[in-house]
């Protein structure tokens, strides 16, 4: 295999990680982390410096952007910690599979549907003192929010997951 070659198919599995910084379930950052490894070991690691320092930052920030983002959103939704721990619950129970089937989206959809009915659920118990209609509004707020705050960091980890590429690419020159 050409190193030209190697270098285009590791740009393409970094486009893969972009992806799934973006995407739930998908693994992002350290798929870039890995490939910019494979190239420092073909081209000398200190070929490769910057780039990998970029690349770690990144996956170290992009851990701390998921808790952040998704506290935010609960924050400003107004969740409790049941709300919180009922999403995280939904989270796992979605990943595994554990929800019903769906017909259209399996799992993927499950890493989406789940954070937001665990959400919903551990709202909803947690707000017995109010009545019906208002503990609806109140875990239904609470669950969107938690969903919306966790899109959002996907879309923050999904940028900083290109713009480590970018730096992959201006700091390396194809051979």
């Amino acid at each position: 295999m050409s190193i030209t070659l190697l270098y285009w198919i590791l740009i393409a599995l970094m486009l893969v990680g972009v992806v799934g910084a973006v995407v739930p379930g998908l693994p992002g950052s350290s798929v870039i982390v890995v490939a910019i490894l494979v190239w420092g070991f073909v081209q000398g690691l200190s070929a490769i410096s910057l780039a990998l320092g970029v690349a770690v930052g990144v996956l170290l920030l992009s851990v701390g952007i998921d808790f952040l983002a998704t506290y935010w959103g609960a924050k400003r939704a107004g969740a409790s910690k049941w709300g919180q721990i009922g999403a995280i619950i939904g989270l796992v129970l979605g990943i595994l599979g554990l929800l019903p089937a769906l017909p259209v989206g399996g799992p993927l959809l499950g890493i989406l549907i789940g954070p937001l009915l665990g959400a919903f659920i551990g709202e909803f118990l947690s707000r017995r003192q109010l009545e019906l209609e208002l503990r609806l509004k109140a875990a239904l707020k609470a669950s969107v929010g938690i969903v919306v705050g966790s899109l959002v960091g996907n879309v923050i980890q999904g940028a900083l997951a290109l713009a480590t590429v970018i730096v992959f690419v201006v700091t390396t020159s194809p051979p």
